[in-house]
């Protein structure tokens, strides 16, 4: 084989600008080929630079760039420069053209963890949004989920009777599925409901800023529109709909139907109310097609002191109710501890084991299944696949 196939370029922090960019450079080649384009101040060349030294000097023709070399060993090497794109490009370009391959971060990364869920973990680390998740992320870095594959596999290989422990403790691993799976993406909270009844104006309220256009005329709202914030430390996307009703309004109908199939797929729907209104049968009927949905009533801070009604207690079809005011902020807290509820309802212990990717999920599933029908040997083979194999997409 040549060098190429053994040298490989690869930037590791992420795109876009920043003050610094680290590009790694591993194989056979990696020492020659820096020194190439390398010219250090202080030394004769980086070879002679003990490992973990970090070595000052011009990369390339002039115009040069300033970099720093660090060292590893003799077959890796960081090139620490400027944060911008246009040197990165260029000192990647340049190994390239020696000979170098270049390498997504992800696959590097794979290639420097001591097991593959804990490479899937540092990935899934990079695209964890809020503390809480990378907590749990970290958690899985470290071994929670390893640890708990093992103890199956121990059960697996135990007596018989040790089966039914390893397809509960397979099973409860399945039952965090949907949280794992969120500790990289947020979930949709779709907010719907009939028009003019607040929907815009409580997405701001919650996400805390002017996301959504208000305006006091139904129909505004046609297409959906989102918003990305977070919730007890959960990431979650907002997304503002056009209000249900029948429409004359082409526009304003495709509107109504992209909001109904959003509303579909949610994984947590707020069907908001005007609590100033009087009930209908369309409210009702609302609310019976989609039992699962969270019901808001909106603007109750226009109701005079006499007419402010108790949460649970609103009137027909109101019950199970949340009782809020977009404009006065009363009950956003209580409405966001609700959405949380529903999204988390067991919240996971720290050091808890989750799988968090949907080949991990697929894999754990088949192994459920393999362990309900007594074949123990096709669900340890599952297992065993899952600890050797890594999801490296970026």
């Amino acid at each position: 084989m040549t060098g190429r196939a053994f040298t490989t370029v690869a930037m590791l922090t992420p795109a876009g600008r920043g003050a610094v960019a680290v590009v790694a450079v591993e194989g056979a080649l990696a020492m020659d080929w820096v020194q190439r384009f390398f010219r250090p101040k202080a030394l004769r060349c980086v070879a002679d630079a003990p490992p973990g030294k970090i070595i000052y000097g011009r990369w390339g023709s002039e115009p040069a760039e300033d970099v720093l070399i660090c060292r590893r060993s003799s077959d890796y090497l960081e090139v620490h420069c400027h944060g911008g794109s246009a040197a990165v490009r260029r000192i990647i370009e340049d190994l390239v053209t020696a000979g170098a391959t270049e390498q997504v971060w992800s696959a590097h990364n794979v290639r420097h963890e001591t097991s593959p869920i804990r490479a899937a973990a540092r990935i899934a680390l990079a695209q964890a949004t809020t503390a809480r998740t990378a907590e749990i992320l970290l958690d899985q870095y470290h071994g929670a989920l390893e640890s708990a594959l093992g103890e199956i596999l121990t059960n697996i290989d135990g007596k018989a009777e040790s089966l039914s422990t390893a397809k509960a403790l397979t099973e409860r691993l399945l039952s965090r599925a949907s949280l794992g799976l969120h500790l990289t993406q947020p979930w949709r909270v779709v907010v719907a409901g009939p028009p003019n009844v607040g929907k815009s104006s409580l997405v701001n309220a919650l996400v805390g800023y002017q996301r959504a256009i208000v305006f006091d005329q139904p129909g505004t709202t046609r297409d959906v529109v989102t918003a990305l914030t977070a919730i007890s430390g959960w990431p979650i996307q907002l997304c503002d709909t056009a209000g249900w009703r029948v429409s004359d309004d082409p526009l304003e109908a495709a509107g109504v139907a992209r909001s109904q199939q959003q509303a579909t797929s949610a994984d947590c729907l707020l069907l908001v109310f005007d609590i100033t209104r009087p009930w209908s049968d369309a409210n009702q009927q609302l609310l019976d097609e989609r039992n699962q949905a969270l019901i808001v009533h909106n603007k109750c801070d226009l109701l005079s002191r006499d007419e402010a009604p108790t949460e649970g207690k609103v009137g027909c079809g109101r019950t199970n109710s949340v009782l809020v005011s977009a404009v006065s902020g009363q009950g956003l807290e209580l409405l966001s501890q609700r959405i949380v509820e529903q999204l988390v309802p067991l919240f996971p212990q720290p050091g808890e084991a989750i799988p968090f990717s949907s080949d991990q999920i697929e894999r754990l599933q088949a192994a459920a299944a393999s362990l309900t029908a007594g074949h123990a040997s096709a669900a340890k083979a599952e297992l065993l696949a899952l600890l050797a194999s890594a999801d490296t997409a970026e």
